[in-house]
């Protein structure tokens, strides 16, 4: 099965997400199949940016979104076909 999921990034104290799709046996930042964007929630105001396209094409592929982005994606205002 195929996730679309937070991958952490960055430093102690200054984390950084990277945006995967990756398949379910692998490790949170282990291998993954392809970058699709990034969050950084620790500016005033927080970045978050993903390929849309690119997100479409793996929802229609069956891959799953994990609750997390599920609710970053709604609260930008973000809408996956």
């Amino acid at each position: 099965m195929v996730k679309i999921r937070l991958r952490r990034v960055g430093t102690n104290n200054r984390p950084q997400w990277r945006i995967v799709v990756a398949e379910v046996k692998m490790p949170r930042d282990g291998r993954f199949i392809e970058a699709i964007g990034y969050y950084d929630p620790l500016p005033a105001k927080e970045i978050f940016d993903v390929k849309m396209g690119r997100l479409e094409y793996w929802l229609k592929q069956g891959a799953q979104l994990t609750p997390t982005l599920k609710s970053l994606l709604k609260r930008s205002g973000k809408k996956a076909k």
